[in-house]
């Protein structure tokens, strides 16, 4: 009975958390497609930020998930992917609005928005009536294809953009001397950080097509 009692909690909790992130990014993607039909690109992260902040800061949950267990997603996977959104998000946009109006930050914006609708619209009905039309199915492992080269491209090229600013400025730096004898330059962590894209962006593009691979496979099988 206890056991009966948290799965449904467990089950109604994740679909408010899906369907939630899902509105945020829906307004991402509506206020996008606004500024950029309005204004032109150099409108569209004013136009999102504060859904953009929400939705994607909200994802941190989804590592949470993992750790205690509420989900089966494996941490080498979610981790990365998540982490290196952040600090897009955080560490590059938010920390540096010279970037802001960047073309790239447009083909960000649609990727991660449309990737986002529909990965969570397929939790969001997975987890409320307990499956996801054939459709939905195929376009949640398909489109990755596609928008993960665009997206995780926009991402760097995003961080090579922002590093003539970072360089110039001290946000987030530790200098030396101090009481701790520690010292953190933050231009160097985001060549780091750039530094590891090279290896983690083929290891998720191969996981995703891993995981396609099966998820399809048990949709023959059930047929």
């Amino acid at each position: 009975m206890a056991a009966g009692f948290f799965s449904t909690v467990r089950r109604l909790y994740l679909a408010l958390y899906n369907w939630a992130v899902f509105v945020g990014w829906f307004q991402v993607l509506y206020f996008a497609i606004q500024a950029l039909r309005n204004s032109g690109s150099a409108a569209v992260y004013d136009a999102v930020e504060r859904p953009l902040l929400f939705s994607q800061t909200a994802a941190v949950l989804e590592i949470i998930h993992g750790v205690v267990g509420i989900v089966r997603s494996p941490i080498s996977a979610t981790l990365p992917q998540i982490g290196s959104r952040l600090f897009v998000t955080w560490g590059i946009l938010w920390s540096f609005p010279e970037t802001r109006t960047h073309l790239l930050v447009t083909s960000l914006i649609f990727s991660w928005s449309i990737t986002e609708l529909i990965r969570y619209s397929f939790f969001g009905l997975k987890e409320t009536i307990g499956s996801t039309p054939s459709w939905l199915h195929w376009l949640r492992y398909t489109t990755f294809y596609f928008l993960y080269p665009t997206g995780i491209s926009s991402e760097v090229g995003l961080i090579y953009v922002a590093l003539p600013y970072i360089k110039g400025s001290d946000k987030y730096c530790i200098r030396m001397p101090n009481i701790l004898n520690f010292g953190f330059d933050y231009y160097f962590a985001t060549l780091a950080t750039l530094a590891i894209y090279v290896p983690g962006s083929p290891y998720m593009y191969t996981y995703m097509m891993g995981q396609r691979k099966k998820a399809l496979a048990k949709t023959k099988k059930s047929n």
